[in-house]
């Protein structure tokens, strides 16, 4: 794990960084409220890392790493249980009052400390295979499309069909055991636009200039978000001249994708001339973003991307966790995109959207 002491802010945010940015989009409490009562926004999201704990629980009793899996399991349900429970008694405790990363970190915490370092390697590896072998037909779809804009939407509605599998939203993973993901049915059944936020045209515009020399993209989930959303768009981005780095987690969190898996999937989708399906990926990065949690406090990333970051033009936040939760009103000294899908009841009520609903809030740096 890196030490706190090797991360940096990220050199794109605007400045000075202490006035501009919050990573936490929405707010739990504000200033008037009781600091020792907890306020119904807090119990409301207290309640759904609550509800969640029956997933992560039974995903941690079958983790094979981990000897007693069961026995420890059961404690971390317990523990983590009770912290959740304390902040709705008083949200000072713990480091609180509570917000979505310290809600996050602590879960992780309590998984570490017992042991658990992976609960979600198996289902990332499985849906990374599938996936892999759903790359080459995806693209091919993707490239047969003649106009340029549509081709970009569609690529756009692959990030978002792929962004549903997403085994941190308790409806999700349960959907998800039921029936697997059928990447291309998602496509076809995303809600109607205009999505809850929806800034799809003006960066068709933008896009159809071929503007940006460098963009980072900040991935979340393995399995089809990453080998079928974020992947395709990537290559598009190579083909029109940008180049691309994919910023990626440094330890496993949830079904996001880590740095190391990345590498690993790029290196299998690749042929033998070193091509993503005939694109060339020279220009294609994966950097270790430093983080460790399904949100991210860009305040607190490693030095190998900030040193990568500092000359890009584009900032791409994609997924719930680092493009909505937290960031969706970051504000950038380039061009930045935040796109997920809204995957939780309260986020969606924030946001005045529908469950399952899309963002894509596009902001334009006029130099």
């Amino acid at each position: 794990m890196e030490s706190a002491s090797e991360l940096v802010p990220f050199p794109l945010l605007q400045t000075p960084i202490e006035a501009n940015y919050r990573a936490c989009t929405i707010p739990y409490r504000f200033p008037s409220d009781n600091p020792r009562k907890a306020t119904p926004t807090e119990i409301a999201w207290v309640d759904l890392f609550l509800n969640s704990i029956p997933s992560f629980k039974q995903r941690a009793e079958t983790d094979p790493t981990v000897t007693d899996a069961p026995f420890r399991a059961q404690k971390f349900a317990e523990r983590y249980a009770e912290i959740l429970e304390d902040f709705k008694k008083d949200p000072e405790s713990h480091g609180g009052p509570p917000d979505c990363i310290l809600l996050c970190r602590i879960r992780e915490q309590i998984l570490r400390e017992l042991g658990f370092r992976d609960i979600f390697k198996k289902v990332k590896d499985e849906e990374n295979a599938k996936a892999i072998s759903l790359f080459g037909d995806v693209v091919s779809l993707n490239d047969a499309i003649g106009d340029g804009g549509k081709r970009l939407e569609n690529l756009v509605r692959g990030i978002f069909a792929g962004n549903i599998f997403d085994l941190g939203s308790a409806q999700l993973a349960e959907v998800f055991s039921r029936d697997g993901m059928s990447f291309l049915a998602s496509c076809q059944n995303l809600v109607p636009r205009p999505w809850v936020i929806d800034d799809l045209e003006t960066f068709k515009v933008k896009w159809s200039k071929k503007p940006w020399k460098k963009a980072v993209i900040f991935v979340d989930n393995s399995g089809a978000d990453i080998i079928l959303g974020i992947l395709p768009f990537a290559r598009e981005l190579l083909r029109l001249g940008t180049q691309v780095v994919l910023a990626a987690n440094d330890l496993p969190s949830i079904n996001d994708v880590t740095y190391a898996e990345l590498i690993d999937v790029i290196a299998k989708l690749k042929d033998e001339n070193g091509k993503l399906m005939g694109v060339d990926t020279t220009n294609l990065f994966v950097a270790n973003s430093g983080n460790d949690l399904p949100v991210i406090d860009l305040t607190r990333v490693s030095q190998e991307l900030a040193y990568l970051a500092s000359d890009a033009d584009l900032v791409i936040l994609e997924g719930m966790g680092r493009g909505i939760e937290t960031n969706l009103y970051a504000q950038f000294k380039c061009d930045s995109l935040k796109i997920g899908m809204v995957k939780h009841p309260e986020v969606a009520q924030f946001l005045g959207g529908r469950l399952y609903d899309c963002v894509f809030k596009y902001n334009e740096v006029t130099s």
